[in-house]
């Protein structure tokens, strides 16, 4: 007779109670690296440089058209991959095979993307590649309430919030010095996706559902009110961020100079430089922030002082666009931001209605975070058009990171 115990609902339903160890946490962080090389790799550099040689006099709209697609799929495909995660019974667990299959196609759908000759092409590989990579986000996100008691999230968020940055780096990194063309970058991301993913799938206890909850399609928006703030307060820091980098490439070579300033240099490579600068600085207070939070209890201050410092670099690029003064707009942004995603993903975990909808309601959640990606260009394409240009823009960043530090004291049942 096994000496294992049979996996039961209530295993995966039970609120966690036991600290997970390192290599847990360094699977999951690993597995989410992969998930933001798949993100940001196309989104910094190759669909811009792919949109421009197809595009040129309209590479600003082109752009906006294609990564806007690609977020209203993300914001379909994430709460519902999150609910059929919560409903899975197979015996890999109910969170492992959405990962792997999330990535498994996201990699096919870089593939896809490598070979496009038409902005339409692009448009739906990149939409392909949203819907895939949102199974395999869905599930990870809810990894942390699934398996990580409350008094050790703000941790365990911290540094599952530094692959989010570090992946931009080896992101730009890959498309920039390793790969040589738009084509071998796409190719080399796709294969890191899906191989990042195999050590967390492979080595890490999923527990099962024995029964199938029942699935009601009405649920798939929840009714609360601390969650719905939590959601507005996403919605509006991602919004300003994703207003302020849609088009950082075209900032650095139309308002920057990069390339004037650095003759025989690319943008692109301006670009990595800042990356590096605003990854070293999240990094050096992520993981500290989330530990602090957690001694401290106190999520919701920190959400507020790291939408204070974000609002900075945001009046540091509307009024002074030069080279060094963008660059420790990077180091400022990095430092706030480094605040917001430890703590805040560890606030989300604690407004969550049910156990058994974590990952419907993290998908919810992450429409916040790709909500945005859809109305940034809405609302960024007709001010760098002629509604005010960068200076606007900025400014209209840095009032959103304000108004959502604001808001989350709407917020009562987190302290």
């Amino acid at each position: 007779m096994s000496s294992v115990s049979p996996p039961i609902s209530g295993d995966a339903l039970a609120e966690p109670v036991r600290r997970v160890g390192p290599w847990w946490v360094a699977g999951i962080a690993t597995a989410n690296l992969a998930l933001f090389v798949g993100y940001f790799a196309p989104l910094q550099v190759l669909l811009p440089e792919q949109i421009a040689v197809l595009a040129p006099e309209g590479k600003e709209s082109a752009l906006a058209w294609v990564t806007g697609a690609g977020a209203l799929v993300a914001m379909l495909a994430n709460p519902v991959a999150g609910a059929l995660s919560d409903r899975t019974t197979g015996r890999w667990g109910r969170r492992h095979p959405w990962t792997l299959a999330g990535a498994l196609g996201g990699g096919a759908a870089m593939v896809f993307l490598s070979f496009q000759t038409s902005v339409l092409g692009i448009a739906v590989g990149w939409c392909l590649a949203q819907a895939a990579l949102n199974a395999t986000q869905a599930a990870l996100s809810a990894g942390v309430p699934d398996r990580v008691p409350v008094g050790q999230r703000g941790e365990v968020s911290g540094w599952i919030g530094v692959p989010q940055s570090v992946g931009v780096v080896l992101a730009v990194v890959l498309v920039t010095v390793v790969a040589s063309t738009t084509r071998s970058g796409y190719l080399l991301v796709g294969a890191v996706v899906a191989v990042l993913v195999l050590p967390f799938v492979l080595t890490t206890r999923d527990p099962r559902l024995t029964e199938r909850p029942p699935f009601d399609p009405g649920q798939l928006w929840v009714r609360s009110a601390d969650f719905f703030w939590a959601w507005i307060t996403r919605f509006l820091m991602m919004l300003g961020n994703a207003i302020s980098t849609l088009y950082l490439l075209y900032f650095l070579t139309d308002e920057v100079g990069y390339e004037r300033l650095f003759p025989g240099e690319k943008a692109s490579d301006g670009l990595l430089v800042l990356i590096l600068l605003y990854t070293g600085a999240v990094v050096l207070t992520t993981v500290a922030a989330g530990v602090v939070s957690d001694r401290l209890g106190r999520r919701r201050l920190l959400v507020t002082v790291s939408g204070l410092i974000s609002a900075v670099p945001a009046l540091m690029l509307a009024f002074w666009p030069q080279w060094p003064v963008v660059m420790a707009a990077a180091v400022v942004l990095g430092l706030g931001f480094g605040v917001y995603l430890s703590v805040d993903n560890a606030l989300v975990t604690q407004v969550l209605p049910t156990a058994s909808g974590r990952a419907k309601d993290l998908g919810v959640i992450n429409v916040a975070n790709s909500g945005p990606q859809v109305l940034g260009p809405v609302i960024a394409g007709p001010i760098v058009a002629g509604l005010g240009g960068y200076p606007v823009l900025y400014l209209t960043a840095g009032g959103l990171a304000l108004l959502g530090a604001a808001l989350v004291w709407k917020i009562r049942g987190v302290p």
